[in-house]
């Protein structure tokens, strides 16, 4: 494997260090997309938004709630929610 130059070393350790802020814009978007979504689009984007719940470290019961729920609106206030705790 080629060694990287310490400009590379700088963007994956900055990635790395902004990788919460990063899944948590994904899902930003994501809670966007689940509100114009219907059908078996919906489904889909409840997927992503699940695997990104996850990578946020949310609690598996928390996450359930909100599928069961299925109401973007609950997912845009956990989001305020998190953001709020990072600051």
């Amino acid at each position: 494997m080629a060694e990287r130059s310490s400009y590379q070393q700088n963007i994956i350790k900055n990635y790395y260090k902004n990788k919460g802020a990063i899944g948590l814009q994904r899902l930003s978007e994501l809670v966007t997309e689940l509100y114009l979504a219907e059908g078996k689009k919906r489904t889909k984007i409840w997927e992503q938004v699940t695997a990104a719940l996850e990578k946020l470290e949310v609690k598996p019961e928390r996450i359930e709630h909100l599928k069961s729920k299925d109401n973007p609106e609950l997912v845009a206030k956990l989001v305020e929610e998190i953001m709020a705790g990072q600051k």
